[in-house]
C-alpha cells in the first residue's frame, strides 16, 4: 500500500506516453512522469518513489529527494505568503509546502526559516506544515535515554530560560542558556547530550560531551574485558557496587549506563548470569 507522503517502493505497472503507472494499492495507479525515471524504466520493475498530491490534487510518485517527509520535523524557508491561504515552503519539490494560517505560531514573511512538522491532512489527503511542534512530539520514557548519551536536535524555538530542540526527531528537550557557549540560531541542527531525564518525562540538554566520554570510555572497558574473558562475563545489573567498583572502577549507576548504552548498539546481550559479547 502507498503511504502519502512518504518514500514507497512501488512496482510499475503499465506504460503511458507521459510515464509509468505505479500499483498504489487501494489507492490505484499512481503516475510516476517519466522525467523522474530511468530512459529503460519498464513495467515489472519496482522504483523507490515519494508519493504526494500534485498542484491539482492528484496523486502522484516522483524519485526526487524531498527536504523531510511526513512525520518529521524540519527547518524550511518561507517561499511566498498567500493572502488567504498562507505561506508557501521550499522543501526540495515543484510544489511547495503549505504552512497555514491556523498552524502558524505567528505570522511568517517570505524569507523567514521556520521549524515545523509535517502531517497529512485527514480530510483532503494533503501535505501540511505546522509550527505547533510540541504536539508532535512523543513522550518521553525513563528508559529512552540514557544520562550522557550522544542525540541530534533540531533549534525549534526560544523561551526565557533557554531553547526548545527537537530530540531525534522524536522528542523535545530543553537546552539551557547556560550550557550555550557559541550562537545558534532557530533551525540550527547540532550534535548534543543527554544531560538528564527528569521524572515528569521531560529532557535536559547539553552541548558538553563529558558525560557521554565517560560512558563511551567505560563502554570499552567492557567490551575489552568480555574479549579476554572469552565473550562472557559473570556481571550485570544486579552485581554488587563493590564488585563493580573492583572490577572497573567506577559506580553501580555508570555500569548500568554503559551497559544500556552497548545493549541499545547491539553490542552485548544480556544473560541469566552475567553478559556476553553479541555474536
Amino acid at each position: 500500500m502507498a503511504k502519502i507522503g512518504r518514500f514507497n517502493t512501488l512496482m510499475a505497472i503499465e506504460e503511458t506516453d507521459i510515464g509509468l503507472m505505479l500499483d498504489g494499492g487501494p489507492h490505484g495507479l499512481i503516475l510516476c512522469p517519466r522525467k523522474f525515471l530511468p530512459e529503460d524504466a519498464e513495467p515489472g520493475e519496482e522504483f523507490e518513489v515519494f508519493v504526494y498530491l500534485d498542484s491539482e490534487d492528484r496523486i502522484i510518485a516522483t524519485t526526487e529527494t524531498p527536504a523531510a517527509q511526513a512525520g518529521d520535523f524540519v527547518a524550511l524557508e518561507v517561499n511566498s505568503v498567500h493572502s488567504k491561504m498562507g505561506a508557501f515552503l521550499d522543501w526540495g519539490l515543484p510544489k511547495d509546502l503549505l504552512l497555514p494560517f491556523a498552524e502558524q505560531l505567528g505570522r511568517v514573511s517570505t524569507g523567514d526559516r521556520v521549524v515545523v512538522y509535517i502531517k497529512v491532512d485527514r480530510r483532503s489527503n494533503r501535505l501540511v506544515a505546522t509550527q505547533r511542534c510540541h504536539s508532535q512530539v512523543e513522550r518521553i520514557r525513563q528508559d529512552d535515554y540514557d544520562r550522557g548519551h550522544p542525540v541530534s536536535l533540531l533549534i525549534a524555538d526560544e523561551t526565557p530560560m533557554g531553547y526548545n530542540a527537537i530530540v531525534n526527531n522524536r522528542h523535545l528537550g530543553l537546552l539551557y542558556h547556560s550550557e550555550i557557549h557559541s550562537p545558534i540560531a532557530i533551525g540550527d541542527t547540532i550534535e548534543g547530550f543527554v544531560k538528564r531525564v527528569r521524572p515528569e518525562g521531560k529532557l535536559d540538554l547539553t552541548l558538553n560531551a563529558s558525560g557521554y566520554q565517560r560512558v563511551s570510555g567505560l563502554s570499552q572497558d567492557i567490551i575489552e574485558a568480555l574479549r579476554h574473558a572469552d565473550g562472557f562475563l559473570p556481571m550485570g545489573d544486579k552485581s554488587s557496587p563493590d564488585e563493580i567498583r573492583s572490577k572497573f572502577g567506577v559506580s553501580k549507576r555508570a555500569f548500568k549506563q554503559a551497559l544500556g548504552a552497548l545493549y541499545k548498539k547491539r553490542l552485548i546481550t544480556l544473560e541469566d548470569g552475567g553478559i556476553s559479547l553479541a555474536k
